[in-house]
């Protein structure tokens, strides 16, 4: 169980595809702590941006595989979480509180 809202929220995803998520539906995407479940993401969430979450939707992403010449790596796997803004919230600006 991770208590620091600052250690289970690692950093905003910024996509095309995370960008109309927050134009359109008030949702915004987040790289968050592999261990970290809904209700912490949750906490972390309304602790950070002073705001309140409706809904917390997660994704375990696999990392892909990368070559350098011969060589192959891999990017590490990390967890996603896109958090729905509840009705009449302020939206996050991203550079506010992380």
């Amino acid at each position: 169980m991770i208590k620091d809202p600052t250690r289970i929220i690692i950093r905003p995803v910024i996509t095309e595809k995370s960008t109309a998520l927050k134009d359109r539906h008030r949702e915004v995407c987040f790289e968050v702590a592999a261990g970290a479940n809904k209700v912490e993401i949750k906490r972390a969430v309304e602790q950070l941006f002073k705001v309140k979450v409706a809904d917390v939707r997660t994704q375990a992403k696999h990392g892909k595989a990368r070559r350098v010449g011969r060589n192959v790596g891999r990017r590490p796997d990390w967890k996603k979480a896109v958090v729905r803004l509840a009705e009449g919230e302020k939206m996050i600006e991203y550079f506010e509180a992380v």
